[in-house]
């Protein structure tokens, strides 16, 4: 790649007509990079080559499917370390996630290298003598991807791998905070002996890349990550077109303490659910739902685990919680702890800016109680190092406060009773479930999404992905008589 050439289209990277400045959020004197902006000429280009390629990486098979897409993985395991690097200094993530995210989107692309082989379809028996009828998968045609900043290698990932992998093309849109992290993916795609124009990656903005992309009649599929206003416009623009949709939107994901947890467990998981990451992910536990009997014991000890947590550079040794991702970001995180305590909640802990040795956008993690289930930063997804105890005085109570919600993405429970995990299990209206483990952590073999507010459309990951990627064709036949 030239430098200063970060969009890739048609099978060639090139300059845009701008271009955007990429900062450390841990180091502000630290200049990534200016990275390219696509025209709208250029987003037309990619959907034009993506049409063309399509067809082409369908019919070489499933072999060659199988060969590009591990080869793609065992880089990126390979490389985890220097691709790592490259998303704690531009997101903020410490050193360790970043390497942990980056072998997780290998993960996926291996996982899927062997799904390749098993595109199987069915056979079935008419109702009718003298027809067969078989039915299989075949690709939808051009996906547009348009994923967000906070795992900017890992959910491009799990959408890219399913949609090759299945025989589509590619039109990527990542966020533009993280341009480096997409840039470094792409790379690692685009090398491989693919059809020009099957993978494109186009960066720019939400206003014009971005929506001149979900509108487009030449998409037949979007797989969007994001918030839930940008999705619900993207969900309108799409139906003009008949375009299938899958989005993962916002969460406000509830963990219930119960009286009879193992409370140590229960900091530690519900500590980490809550800031890990520092706060910036979906699967975030910002609503911590406390049995009124064990409450002030388990906040004694939670903001003792978040008072412990080392906020620091993404890159230095023994960080445990990085910076948030832009200053606007965390201008709307201080406002939201301010906003929780003038709706009457108290701040037990941090909450406010931090300075280190380095200009960066540092955040004490911040535990509010005396919170209700009506207050905004219990109904609001904030995605902050901000968690909120809500007193319940029982299990049924705590649930029924638990699915008072829009979201209903993930949920957890701490407790030793058999009969309320199988309850929870069965009654919390989420997507996710987790008994004795933090909120955070989804396998990547398994299907991952939501409810309500939370998701739209078909499940991302493992075999369910078919459902969104994969198009069902049903075909007749009657062979007749042999003569």
């Amino acid at each position: 790649m030239t430098q200063n050439q970060h969009l890739h289209i048609a099978g060639r990277w090139q300059s845009g007509i701008s271009t955007v400045e990429n900062r450390n959020p841990s180091d502000l004197s630290d200049l990534i990079g200016h990275y390219d902006q696509a025209s709208a000429e250029q987003l037309d280009q990619a959907l034009d080559a993506a049409r063309e390629a399509q067809p082409v990486w369908w019919a070489a098979g499933i072999q060659k499917r199988h060969d590009v897409l591990m080869a793609i993985g065992t880089e990126l395991m390979a490389r985890a370390g220097e691709i790592g690097r490259i998303i704690a200094r531009e997101e903020g993530k410490p050193l360790a996630e970043g390497k942990g995210e980056t072998y997780r989107a290998g993960q996926f692309f291996t996982y899927y290298a062997a799904e390749c082989l098993r595109n199987q379809g069915d056979l079935a028996e008419s109702v009718r003598p003298g027809i067969e009828i078989d039915v299989r998968r075949e690709p939808v045609g051009v996906v547009a991807i348009v994923s967000p900043w906070n795992f900017p290698v890992a959910t491009p990932a799990w959408k890219i791998a399913p949609a090759l992998a299945f025989g589509n093309a590619v039109v990527w849109k990542p966020a533009n905070l993280t341009p480096a992290s997409a840039v470094a993916l792409a790379e690692i795609i685009a090398r491989q002996d693919i059809p020009p124009g099957l993978f494109n990656l186009v960066l720019g903005s939400g206003r014009e890349v971005g929506q001149r992309l979900v509108e487009s009649p030449k998409v037949d599929a979007i797989s969007f990550t994001g918030s839930v206003g940008v999705g619900r416009g993207i969900a309108a623009a799409a139906v003009a077109n008949m375009t299938k949709v899958q989005m993962e939107m916002g969460s406000k994901n509830p963990m219930l303490i119960m009286d009879d947890c193992d409370l140590d467990l229960a900091v530690t998981h519900a500590a980490n659910a809550a800031f890990g990451g520092t706060g910036q992910k979906c699967t975030a536990a910002s609503r911590l739902i406390v049995h009124s009997t064990i409450h002030d014991q388990f906040a004694e000890r939670l903001v003792a685990a978040a008072k412990a947590f080392k906020v620091g550079h993404a890159l230095q040794d023994g960080t445990q919680i990085g910076p948030v991702v832009s200053e606007s970001q965390l201008a709307q995180n201080l406002a939201y702890v301010e906003k929780g305590r003038a709706e009457g909640a108290e701040l037990l802990c941090g909450g406010d800016r931090v300075e280190r040795e380095t200009q960066g956008y540092f955040m004490a993690p911040a535990v509010l109680a005396g919170t209700r289930n009506d207050m905004t930063v219990n109904r609001e997804e904030m995605f902050a190092p901000i968690t909120c105890l809500i007193k319940a005085d029982n299990y049924a109570e705590a649930l029924s406060i638990a699915n008072d919600s829009q979201f209903g993405l993930t949920a957890g429970i701490m407790t030793r009773s058999l009969s309320r995990a199988s309850h929870f299990r069965a009654n919390m209206r989420a997507g996710c479930v987790m008994v004795n483990l933090p909120t955070a952590g989804t396998d990547y073999h398994v299907p991952f999404g939501g409810r309500g507010a939370s998701s739209f459309g078909s499940r991302e990951q493992g075999r369910y992905a078919a459902e969104f990627y994969t198009s069902v064709k049903t075909a007749y036949v009657a062979a007749g008589a042999p003569e």
